[in-house]
């Protein structure tokens, strides 16, 4: 690197690369796109090597864009909680939350009480979904902070563990040597639900929809009460029940990234504090 790199670059470097455009970047830190421009120029002469492909549809990451992304971010991330330490530890106000009901029972209890041993004056709402409707909600502007499942190896959002879509049974009823296959699916349209229809189409076996809900929580049910097979999280497996492998004839549905989404325009110290009683909880798993 040819000079220090300035906060604020990254900043503006984490916004674009989160938006893949540079108008809704110049939109989220507050500054004209041109500005944004310099910014980003400055950034690459500093860096030695472009950052993004342009393109006609935004901008993409470059192979030393996604270097620099992983490491902006814990430079950011590191100067936001020293500011938010040497303030008053006593915050006010309202974080909303979004996550996933895998994480209700495990991370989720965790981080809220550690972040009310620092801020017992934070209201805080919690919105557990699937993923697809909490992102929406923050799309929406309805939630400030979301943990979220994405599909695949690729993201711009930032990773907090990586948790597979797997095949579940009942260790009891052992449901999987039914035939035809009783399986329990997420209700509605999904990358889920559509790749999982996908694999058991490949097994070649005959399977029938014995189950459908729309949360998590109501598969992890049938899954116990032996009423089908179903995909879920692997965090997420329920008491006396187990993973289906290769073993058994089932691949892994998907290779899922759990990744952290914060909507916080104002700088919100509430809510960078939340996010990271979040990242806290994650690593001590």
């Amino acid at each position: 690197m040819n000079a220090p790199l300035e906060s604020d670059l990254l900043r503006t470097f984490i916004a674009v690369a989160e938006t893949s455009n540079f108008t809704k970047a110049a939109e989220m830190v507050g500054r004209t796109q041109s500005a944004v421009s310099m910014q980003i120029k400055k950034l690459e002469d500093a860096v030695g090597s472009a950052l993004f492909d342009r393109g006609s549809r935004g901008v993409s990451l470059t192979k030393q864009g996604n270097t620099l992304l992983l490491k902006a971010r814990r430079v950011i991330l590191l100067l936001d909680e020293t500011a938010a330490s040497m303030r008053q530890p006593s915050l006010s106000g309202v974080v909303r939350i979004g996550i996933p009901e895998e994480y209700g029972s495990s991370v989720l209890p965790k981080a809220l009480r550690n972040f009310d041993q620092l801020h017992p004056g934070v209201e805080i709402i919690v919105n557990f979904g699937r993923s697809s409707v909490l992102i929406d909600a923050m799309h929406g502007g309805k939630l400030d902070l979301a943990v979220v499942y994405e599909q695949g190896d690729y993201t711009t959002s930032e990773i907090l563990r990586t948790d597979p879509t797997v095949w579940v049974t009942s260790d009891i009823h052992e449901t999987h040597l039914r035939s035809p296959l009783p399986v329990a699916m997420y209700s509605g349209v999904g990358w889920a639900r559509t790749r999982a229809l996908a694999l058991l189409d490949d097994l070649g076996r005959g399977y029938r929809i014995a189950y459908v809900s729309d949360t998590s929580n109501g598969l992890m049910a049938a899954v116990q009460a032996g009423l089908g097979i179903a995909p879920l999280a692997r965090a997420g497996i329920p008491p006396q029940c187990r993973e289906l492998t290769l073993a058994d004839g089932f691949a892994v549905v998907d290779h899922s990234n759990v990744t952290l989404r914060v909507n916080n325009r104002k700088g919100d110290d509430a809510i960078t504090g939340m996010a990271s009683a979040i990242r806290e909880a994650f690593q001590s798993m």
